[in-house]
């Protein structure tokens, strides 16, 4: 009985020490269809400016995705409403054509994992993430989400 009882509390343990999100949002695509106008907005806000934050952005595809890589524009927004857009790219697949992300039946999951920084100025970011490819449409694009992580 002893056993089951400090094995019952090393597990609570571990499970109370996962990392919780400071924030974290995801937006499905209808259709599993992400146009090429549709852009997804993350209204974040921090007000910590000593804390470092960490930022991963998750795209879900299936594996019916025709491309080996995805272009995005990031854009960052300030509360002092200073913008700013950068590309990324994000690989979906190896040049063998096997996929890099966590692969579950037919979902395929990559993330962009952003350095931790300090935020300088407290208040309400927010950050529009929309596709940088020339078509007019992606299929087979499931969702796209963002969590932000303050870490200790």
């Amino acid at each position: 009985m002893k056993k089951f009882i400090l094995f019952s509390i090393l597990i609570a343990g571990l499970f109370s020490c996962s990392e919780q999100p400071h924030y974290e949002k995801v937006y499905s695509f209808e259709d599993k269809e992400w146009k090429q106008d549709q852009k997804s907005d993350f209204y974040v806000d921090i007000e910590d400016t000593t804390s470092v934050y960490r930022f991963v952005l998750t795209v879900r595809t299936t594996t019916e995705y025709n491309y080996n890589n995805l272009w995005l524009f990031w854009t960052s927004e300030t509360p002092l409403k200073e913008k700013v857009r950068e590309p990324f790219e994000l690989k979906i697949t190896n040049p063998d054509g096997s996929w890099i992300g966590k692969n579950s039946g037919t979902i395929v999951e990559n993330q962009i994992t952003f350095a931790g920084k300090k935020i300088p100025v407290p208040g309400k970011y927010k950050f529009t993430i929309e596709q940088a490819v020339t078509q007019p449409l992606l299929s087979e694009v499931l969702d796209i989400g963002l969590t932000v992580y303050k870490e200790q």
